[in-house]
């Protein structure tokens, strides 16, 4: 192992160990607190241009399985872990999380107190960060940091998006269904627009025998309707400023001239909010983890949820639509509907991987919203 450093950019240091690959890389620093789920947290590209910190204490210890990735490739800019578990113990793992690092050209560090840095993000906010094993100058660094983009106004949503349309068949079991067997059957065909869509969300949908169609995030909407004619829309979840996906905006206001059903999930959610006249603001810390509490507030029911996020939908809605979900942490919005379309989405996220299953209805939600609208 080499001496590592990592440099946020009010002046803070924290020298650790790398335990990744040899580099230096850039990135907003923020915070998680699973407890396990790393290999999805690691692959999920709603973390794109982030540096990832693991509150949980040690890290690595059940290796690296290849079935349980949420994207083709790994999407945090870095990981920082207070302990990596050089060995691991689980029957489906093919390799550990250092070599999976190194392999993938990602740089980690270990052996910094990730509670103070921790602490530190939620006082001063999730803030451009820099991660090195071969430049140790916190002067040079520092330079490095504050030349990078701030997180506010970047569209990252067209870094991690499908180049081309693909349809999706593989269920969570991993079972594949027959596309025309399925088409044949009536199955509401939904087309899911690639803001950096997780895997799992796609298997929730194949589950439910849905035919999917993902189309890259700048289609438009009219290319859409004509070629493939969907019976719903999914916006999905992915990384950067919401504000800044002027073409996704747009897109969406189209749809809902349609009065398509469309069901949206994370940047998909605040995306929606946005084409509805919404406002989005940009949370201190966001809100990273597999325990959030959130209220349904049309059952009276707390669901515990998986959440990645560092935007949030503002509280002054248009009067054309209702809140649905609220986190009890702290009251920020988490998911709407509208009142007279078929409209809604949630800010958490109700496929998982990792984290709880409590939410997991709202996908059957969406497909009884467009059972009612294909019947009229």
């Amino acid at each position: 192992m080499s001496r590592a450093i990592l440099f946020l950019e009010d002046g803070r240091k924290f020298v650790g160990e790398n335990f990744g690959a040899i580099g230096e890389t850039l990135g907003e620093v923020v915070f998680n607190t699973s407890m396990s789920g790393y290999q999805e947290i690691l692959t999920d590209p709603s973390y794109k241009h982030q540096i990832v910190t693991m509150t949980y204490p040690m890290i690595g210890n059940y290796g690296i399985t290849e079935d349980d990735v949420e994207s083709t490739a790994i999407q945090v800019s870095g990981f920082v872990v207070k302990e990596y578990s050089k060995t691991y113990s689980n029957y489906r793992a093919t390799k550990s999380l250092g070599t999976y690092l190194k392999q993938q050209g990602i740089v980690g560090i270990e052996g910094i107190d990730t509670r103070a840095l921790t602490q530190h993000i939620r006082d001063q906010g999730a803030m451009r960060s820099i991660m090195s094993t071969t430049d140790l100058s916190p002067e040079s660094l520092r330079k490095k940091v504050l030349a990078s983009p701030k997180m506010a106004g970047l569209d990252l949503a067209q870094t991690v998006t499908t180049s081309s349309a693909y349809t999706f068949l593989e269920g969570t079991n991993r079972s594949l269904l027959a596309y025309d067997d399925v088409a044949s059957k009536g199955a509401f065909h939904v087309v899911v627009y690639d803001y950096g869509v997780k895997l799992n969300i796609l298997r929730k949908l194949v589950d439910r025998g849905c035919k999917l169609t993902v189309v890259p995030a700048t289609m438009d909407y009219q290319s859409v309707l004509k070629q493939y004619k969907p019976d719903g829309i999914f916006l999905s979840n992915g990384p950067g400023d919401p504000s800044a996906v002027i073409y996704g905006i747009k897109n969406v206001q189209g749809l809902l001239a349609q009065n398509i059903p469309i069901f949206g999930i994370c940047l998909g959610h605040q995306i929606l909010g946005l084409a509805l006249k919404a406002k989005t603001y940009k949370l201190v810390f966001g809100h990273r983890g597999a325990n959030q509490p959130v209220k349904n507030l049309r059952t009276g029911r707390v669901e515990i949820t998986s959440q990645n996020h560092g935007f949030c939908v503002d509280s002054s809605l248009p009067d054309e639509l209702e809140v649905t979900h609220v986190n009890l942490n702290d009251q920020t919005i988490e998911g709407f509907r509208h009142k007279s379309k078929p409209a809604f989405s949630v800010q958490h996220h109700p496929e998982a991987a990792p984290g709880p299953h409590d939410s997991n209805y709202l996908f059957d939600e969406f497909i009884n919203m467009m059972r009612v609208h294909v019947r009229g």
